[in-house]
């Protein structure tokens, strides 16, 4: 049978990305609190294809990924994509697999437990001269309270549901724990899944104490991530779903903190999470 995809293209002209999008998948996490967590992941899988090659061949992407089935880590991205680029003869290859993440959260007063999500993105980037590259990145809802609306009106204030995303690459590990604490000790208020009387009280409360415009949240996030000596470079947004205008506010704040082609790379074939 004839290898279409192996036909010569005459056109030489280079595809950065193609592959298979949106597959989802079983993957297992580093969970701080029980080890590990297995969740169910969506995933991107791309190469570059080379000019002279008419298509890529799919199926041997969906070949690699069963290769490691159930069983995908941050440890064993770099391995995945080095068997991409092996078997499509590609020079780079990125995956991405975003996932929801759970994590075990009490009420502030009553103190009952119930399980919090969050959505997490792990981006992994393979090229043949520079190395690997690895993105970790986190959204967040949060609670805030607008200091304009609180500073001018007689009593109360309004507040919205946020979103606050994330990214990160780290040379030393760092948990995703530790990345929702930096965004929701950043907020008015956290979210909790279950609130009780005494803890809605609470949560009301503490919002209107904690006023916060998103320039706030993301000039916040980045002051600790200047601070972290693991980050090598982050960015982080915020969108603020407004309950009183037709608008939603958005910020953004993208810093390096140390210069590197294969992130520069990296960065110009990342695909982050979808904006709200």
């Amino acid at each position: 049978m004839n290898d279409v995809q192996n036909y010569i293209d005459s056109r030489n002209i280079t595809v950065d990305q193609v592959g298979i999008w949106d597959i989802e998948y079983p993957i297992v996490v580093k969970d701080r609190k029980n080890e590990l967590q297995h969740t169910v992941a969506k995933v991107d899988l791309t190469v570059m294809l080379l000019p002279e090659f008419k298509g890529t061949h799919m199926s041997r992407i969906i070949d690699v990924l069963n290769r490691f089935r159930g069983e995908i880590t941050i440890d064993n991205i770099p391995e995945l994509l080095m068997k991409m680029r092996d078997n499509l003869s590609s020079p780079q290859a990125l995956a991405a697999l975003r996932f929801p993440y759970f994590i075990e959260k009490k009420a502030p007063v009553s103190g009952i437990s119930s399980m919090f999500s969050v959505n997490v993105l792990f981006s992994g980037f393979s090229d043949e001269k520079e190395g690997n590259s690895f993105i970790l990145g986190i959204r967040v809802p949060v609670t805030t309270l607008c200091p304009c609306s609180k500073e001018i009106s007689a009593f109360g204030a309004h507040n919205q549901r946020s979103f606050v995303t994330l990214y990160v690459q780290f040379k030393d590990f760092i948990w995703i724990e530790e990345l929702i604490s930096v965004i929701e000790e950043s907020a008015s208020c956290e979210i909790y899944p279950l609130l009780k009387r005494p803890d809605e009280k609470f949560v009301t409360e503490k919002a209107f104490a904690n006023p916060v415009f998103a320039e706030d949240i993301v000039r916040s996030v980045s002051e600790k991530m200047m601070e972290d000596s693991r980050i090598k470079w982050f960015m982080v947004e915020t969108l603020h779903l407004e309950s009183i205008h037709s608008h939603n506010a958005y910020a953004r704040i993208e810093r390096f903190k140390t210069k590197s082609t294969l992130l520069a790379e990296h960065l110009r074939m990342f695909k982050g999470f979808p904006r709200q």
